[in-house]
């Protein structure tokens, strides 16, 4: 597994700042020495899931990321403008 440099201002907290009411996610899918695939949110830092294939992984870590996003919004951190969210594969 290749390790991923993050700076600790990422495109999600950018996006908020802005006001953009919408976001795209990219979602990068890699498979492991073990034949397991890692799927990664990159804009989401520490949203990653495994999966037996590249699908299975990017649908859990696609739900792992509606679910931090909505842990977000109810604590207020998602601005009130967040209104459409999508995911791209890298």
């Amino acid at each position: 597994m290749r390790a991923i440099a993050r700076d600790t201002k990422n495109a999600y907290d950018s996006a908020k700042e802005k006001g953009v009411g919408s976001m795209k996610f990219l979602v990068e899918i890699e498979q492991e020495t073990d034949g397991r695939w890692l799927a990664e949110v990159m804009e989401l830092p520490g949203v990653m899931s495994y999966g037996k294939t590249p699908e299975e992984a990017k649908l859990r870590v696609q739900a792992l990321a509606l679910r931090v996003i909505a842990d977000r919004i109810e604590n207020g951190e998602a601005g009130p403008d967040l209104t459409t969210i999508s995911f791209e594969a890298a």
